[in-house]
């Protein structure tokens, strides 16, 4: 059976929970970075404090839980990825775009977790990218204060006398830092297909040989810049609502994709996975290189 028919026969609304998560608050680098370990001291300053109690509220993985039902969820489909991350057969490997068909699947809901989820890896760190330039969510996710100012990733793309470490947002959660879209610009997605963008990929995938460095993409039939952003991932995983998406988007999508390593499909929201707790969420996971 295809990925295409595994995820169709998913999508049986008999089968499938209808709830939403709620709505929330809406030029390549030629510097190094320094080691996350070694940062200079006076960058202290820099580290942003993400409130804990604000993501668990949200129902979002932190560190300091040891058990919910989304916690383990995650470490099922978090696995096989990191698994490929790093297998020489699979050109960057490291590089996960995590995206959906349609707005409001719950893509930048799950792309968070998955970040907690592998910063408690032991020996691996995260850089989670928000490449949703057109409706960034990531940083009101973290509850970061909004920045009219702030640099990111398309100022990367566009001004070379910035580095990587110039606009890299370090946090206390010990292994994630976040890239945020930076200053949007109505050539954003030719700078996301920029030599620019390819430069700077290659830079941030190995500079860290531990680093995992994950994107919340734009949904792939609302937008371009998820089929450009694409053409660089080693691997992408596809985000479908259950019992919501149809069965026609998501068969758009993976067809979209069928050139590209599609690693994956999470079932979100899955009834027939949910785990009797507070959580209330579930997540199913299909997984199959090239078989889009």
């Amino acid at each position: 059976m295809s990925l295409i028919e595994k995820a169709a026969e998913k999508l049986d609304p008999q089968g499938s929970r209808t709830g939403t998560i709620p709505d929330l608050p809406a030029a390549a680098a030629t510097k190094q970075e320094p080691p996350l370990s070694q940062a200079p001291s006076d960058r202290t300053a820099n580290v942003f404090q993400i409130d804990m109690d604000r993501l668990r509220e949200m129902h979002i993985i932190t560190p300091h839980v040891q058990y919910s039902s989304t916690a383990e969820e995650f470490r099922v489909i978090k696995r096989p990825l990191l698994n490929n991350a790093f297998n020489p057969e699979l050109p960057h490997g490291n590089l996960l775009m995590i995206t959906s068909s349609l707005p409001g699947e719950g893509k930048s809901y799950c792309t968070l977790n998955l970040a907690m989820s592998i910063s408690m890896e032991i020996d691996r760190t995260v850089l989670l990218i928000d490449a949703d330039v057109s409706k960034p969510s990531v940083l009101s996710y973290l509850g970061i204060p909004p920045d009219e100012n702030r640099k990111g990733l398309l100022d990367l793309l566009q001004d070379d006398t910035l580095s990587p470490a110039d606009v890299i947002m370090r946090t206390n959660i010990r292994n994630l830092s976040i890239l945020p879209p930076g200053q949007k610009g109505k050539y954003s997605t030719e700078l996301l297909g920029s030599e620019a963008m390819e430069k700077l990929l290659d830079h941030l995938s190995q500079r860290y040989q531990d680093r995992i460095i994950l994107f919340d993409s734009p949904p792939l039939l609302a937008t371009t810049e998820s089929r450009v952003l694409a053409s660089h991932m080693g691997q992408i995983v596809l985000v479908v609502e259950a019992g919501q998406t149809h069965q026609a988007a998501v068969a758009a999508s993976l067809s979209m994709m069928k050139s590209f390593n599609v690693a994956g499909v999470v079932l979100n929201k899955s009834r027939q996975l949910l785990s009797a707790d507070a959580y209330g969420y579930g997540y199913g996971y299909g997984y199959g290189y090239g078989q889009a």
